[in-house]
């Protein structure tokens, strides 16, 4: 089966691809949500970012989505869709910046050229916060409230599946997509 996938205005045919899924669940939590579950780098292969940003928005004094899986290279739109301002701003080694305080309407942009973990705030409403989570591949997907991921796509090969939580140490599993078939994984994060 040929799959195709929107890669902002073009669509990639990706024949003989499989799919990585399963569930991650977080150890004594009733939500396993917000799980970032991804394929590790792969050695020799680099791949281009979106042309388009990605958004991360800040609405009802929430930053949304909470986690957000990008490619190296992704430039991630914040745009302020509440009625008082936001600064989005971050201090993490993987990407460090400032955006200042802006009023609703206006969209504000980074660039994400580091692998790892970056660390939203807000210095406006202290209780605001997310994750941009910078990985070197375009295979991710962020969990369901029940643990549940799909990663499409995936050409045939071996990879290093890792999972990162903002309160659980990350899990690795190894897995092996032979073609056009669904991987199933059960990982548990402590």
């Amino acid at each position: 089966m040929t799959r195709l996938i929107a890669l902002g205005v073009i669509a990639v045919s990706l024949a003989g691809a499989g799919t990585i899924a399963g569930v991650a669940k977080v150890a004594n939590a009733r939500d396993s949500s917000n799980v970032a579950v991804y394929v590790d780098r792969i050695e020799g292969k680099t791949f281009p970012p979106p042309k388009d940003p990605v958004t991360l928005d800040q609405l009802n004094l929430t930053f949304i989505p909470h986690v957000l899986p990008v490619l190296v290279g992704t430039t991630v739109a914040f745009p302020n869709s509440d009625e008082v301002r936001h600064n989005a701003f971050s201090p993490s080694p993987a990407k460090r910046f400032n955006l200042g305080t802006y009023p609703r309407g206006v969209v504000r942009t980074v660039t994400f050229d580091k692998p790892g973990e970056v660390a939203l705030l807000c210095n406006v409403h202290p209780e605001m916060s997310a994750y941009v989570i910078v990985v070197e591949t375009p295979y991710f997907e962020v969990t369901a409230k029940d643990g549940s991921f799909a990663i499409p796509n995936v050409p045939p090969g071996d990879y290093t599946v890792k999972t990162w939580h903002e309160k659980a140490k990350p899990v690795t599993a190894q897995v092996r997509v032979k073609g056009e078939e669904k991987v199933s994984l059960a990982l548990t994060l402590r």
